[in-house]
Parts: structure tokens; C-alpha cells; sequence
């Protein structure tokens, strides 16, 4: 599907439906997410052993949607999510003039390497449901769910090694770095996660320093790795990775937002879950730095607490209200999309790649899903 410089977009055939459209469930995902589709799943389909190889391909198959948990393939796959991560990779490649298929197998590596965290993410969390389906934890236990997310991880690494002989060695070689580096960062972030629960209060700053590591590395990286498997023009790539940063922040405030007041039936998580789990998102870290007197007491009474029921949920959801914070995560959102819009000025890009990734920033600043 690569194209010459001067090719229009419009040439690109979309040969399925797009994955969602601008009504009930927000707006409509931007083309890329179509056209790469392909890629990413045919280099997925590559790098992921059959169920019957090894018991643990049973469970990866799994969590990705692909059978179900006897490993048997299912006849309506479940949902795979977005595929935000390997659709930034080939797209950043595209957009530079690099071939999209030259991208396919780092691709590949950043949504296995996603897909690691989620399944440990979802131990830590205690998560019951994902993307409409039982967690791998809930189904085969902690220990076994450990393992699957180790073996996630290790199909990653390996994965960004299968690249053609078109591309050069050091390119290769950078682009395990920058993969390996970046999750890396990402765990750390989630080790600052796991500790502000510990604690009464965080700053803003610390959550935004924190969702940089643990939910904006990889997406950073994924601009970063297409980029460079384009070009070696440093600025070039340093460019990308600075636009990579914003939408990397955009993408889990937005998150923060939806893991409040999302709709189930849409977001695939249970509605409240960011409450339900007492985790420090945005619109409670706000409510923390904000509440006074009553308010701030009753909140932490209740993130005191080991659990949380439905009344308590309502209690928080009530300050949360009368706080603002819906109002105040969605002024931060507005704020980080202008960032975005600035980083992306600076892109010396071709018009129709600046008007994807202009689509991008505003799906990602009003998605419901």
C-alpha cells in the first residue's frame, strides 16, 4: 500500500467498514485506523505461536480476542481495541515517506508489548473486564496470568527483530532500543501509580509526570519507532516523538475521564470502575487538591477504605460533582489537544498526513470508547 510522495490519500481503498462512526459512540476513528489495519494484523497473526504450540498461546489467543478459552478460534472475534500504538508506528512511516509494510513487525512488537501491561495491569487492578470479556486473572488465576503476560512480553522483544532485510541493521537495532527503553518507562510510571494510591494527596504535576511514563512512553515511542524506521534525520524524528508526547497525555486524560463517567455498554469497563478501584485519576487527584472541610474529609475517609460499595461510590461521585471535576478534566483535555496542534505545526508533514493526525487529536480529545 506505500505510495509515492505526490500520490493523493484518497487512492488508499478502504476495504472494510471503519471501525466506528460519528453517532452514539463519539467520533468517528480517523482513516489510518483502517488503512493499517491490514498490517498490523497480518504481522500479529505471524509473531503469535497456534493455541496447540504451548499451553500459554491458548491464553495470549485469548486476551487478544482471537479464540476462545480452550483455544478454540471464535467465529466473531472479540474486540482488539484500537490499535492506537501500531497504527502511530506505520502511520509516522507513511507520513515521512517511508513503506508502511517496512513498519509492520514494530507494529506488531509495540501492540504485543501493550497487550503485556493490560494483562498485568488487570492483576494489579483487580479488573474483572476487559474489552467485553473476562481478564485473563479472573478466568485462570493470578500465577497463570503472570506467566501469559511475561510471555506477552517476550513475543514483543522478539518481534522486533523480524524485520526484512530492507531495513539496516542500526535502524533495527535503534528501534529495539526505543521499544525496550520505553516500557521500561512504562512500568516505572505504574510503580508511581500503585504508590500514589498509598498517599492522600498528589500534585498535578506529579500525575502528568506520572501518565508520561505509564501511558505516554509507549504511545510516544510508537510516533517515534515508525519515525525513525523512515528516516535518520534526528530533528525529524525528535519532532514526532514531542508530538507523540502530547497525544500520549491527551489519550489517558481523556482515559481518566471515561473511567469515571464513560458509558459501560461503549468503554467495554465497568461504568465507575477508576472509583470502584479507588485509583488517583485526574478527576480525584483534582478533587484532592481542590475539597475542603467536609468534603475533603469524607474523601479521605472513603480512599481509606480497602473497598468500596455502591454507596460510597455515589458519596465520591457527589463531591466529584460538586467539585467540578468533569468540567475541569475536560477544560485539561482542550488544553492538552492545543498542545498537541502545536507540536504538530512544527512537523514538516504532506497536507493529507497533517489532517489525519489533526482527525487523531480530535478523536482522541472526544472518544467514548
Amino acid at each position: 500500500m506505500g505510495t509515492s510522495p505526490t500520490a493523493p490519500r484518497a487512492a488508499y481503498p478502504l476495504a472494510r467498514q471503519p471501525l466506528s462512526v460519528a453517532d452514539d459512540t463519539g467520533p468517528a476513528l480517523p482513516g489510518m485506523f483502517d488503512r493499517y489495519r491490514s498490517y498490523v494484523e497480518h504481522a500479529l497473526a505471524g509473531n503469535v505461536p497456534p493455541a496447540d504450540a504451548h499451553p500459554v498461546n491458548a491464553v495470549l489467543r485469548y486476551h487478544l480476542g482471537w479464540s476462545d478459552t480452550d483455544g478454540v478460534p471464535s467465529p466473531t472475534p472479540a474486540s482488539q481495541g484500537k490499535a492506537l500504538r501500531p497504527t502511530l508506528c506505520i502511520f509516522a512511516c507513511d507520513a515521512l515517506q517511508g513503506e508502511p509494510a517496512h513498519a509492520a513487525a514494530a507494529a506488531a512488537a509495540l501492540e504485543l508489548i501493550h497487550n503485556f501491561s493490560l494483562v498485568h495491569d488487570d492483576i494489579q487492578d483487580q479488573g474483572e473486564e476487559r474489552r467485553h470479556q473476562p481478564t485473563v486473572w479472573a478466568i485462570w488465576g493470578t500465577p497463570r496470568a503472570l506467566v501469559a503476560g511475561d510471555a506477552m512480553q517476550s513475543l514483543g522483544d522478539l518481534t522486533t527483530l523480524q524485520f526484512d532485510a530492507s531495513i539496516p541493521p542500526h535502524t533495527a537495532i535503534r528501534v529495539s532500543g526505543l521499544l525496550t527503553d520505553s516500557y521500561l518507562q512504562m512500568i516505572e510510571g505504574q510503580c508511581r501509580d500503585l504508590q500514589f494510591e498509598q498517599r492522600e494527596t498528589i500534585g498535578a504535576d506529579e500525575y502528568l509526570e506520572m501518565i508520561a511514563l505509564k501511558t505516554g512512553a509507549l504511545i510516544r515511542c510508537s510516533l517515534e519507532i515508525g519515525a525513525a524506521i523512515a528516516t535518520d534525520d534526528a530533528d525529524t524524528i525528535t519532532g514526532v516523538a514531542g508530538f507523540g508526547r502530547a497525544v500520549g497525555r491527551l489519550f489517558q486524560i481523556r482515559d481518566d475521564y471515561l473511567g469515571v463517567w464513560g458509558d459501560e455498554a461503549i468503554t467495554g469497563k465497568p461504568a465507575d470502575s477508576d472509583i470502584v478501584q479507588r485509583k488517583k485519576s485526574y478527576p480525584v487527584v483534582y478533587a484532592f487538591q481542590t475539597a475542603t472541610g467536609p468534603a475533603r474529609a469524607e474523601l479521605l475517609r472513603l480512599y481509606a477504605k480497602a473497598t468500596l460499595d455502591e454507596s460510597d461510590v455515589a458519596q465520591v461521585m457527589d463531591i466529584l460533582d460538586d467539585l467540578g471535576a468533569a468540567r475541569q478534566t475536560d477544560r485539561l483535555t482542550v488544553a492538552t489537544a492545543d498542545q498537541a496542534r502545536t507540536a504538530l505545526a512544527r512537523l514538516e508533514l504532506p497536507p493529507w498526513a497533517t489532517d489525519e493526525a489533526d482527525k487523531l487529536v480530535d478523536f482522541l480529545s472526544r472518544r467514548l470508547f
